[in-house]
């Protein structure tokens, strides 16, 4: 199964930006801007903060393995 073509975006430029930034100021307003990066920085400390949490979770895990593969073993 393919995507169409037009899901197949390169990266993003200045230009794209540029657009991007007028669109969603034509659709929030100036007054509402500010609530919205607001609320998009703290949605993303947040998942910053769970992807922390994940890695140390696995790397917690991963330790702790190599503990029950040493008790083994020795």
């Amino acid at each position: 199964m393919t995507l169409p073509s037009f899901f197949a975006l390169g990266p993003l430029g200045g230009p794209e930006m540029f657009m991007i930034g007028a669109l969603v100021l034509l659709l929030f307003g100036a007054k509402k801007l500010p609530e919205f990066a607001r609320g998009l920085g703290k949605s993303m400390g947040e998942f910053k903060k769970a992807r922390n949490e994940f890695e140390q979770e696995i790397h917690r895990a991963t330790v702790e393995d190599e503990k029950n593969d040493k008790n083994k073993i020795g």
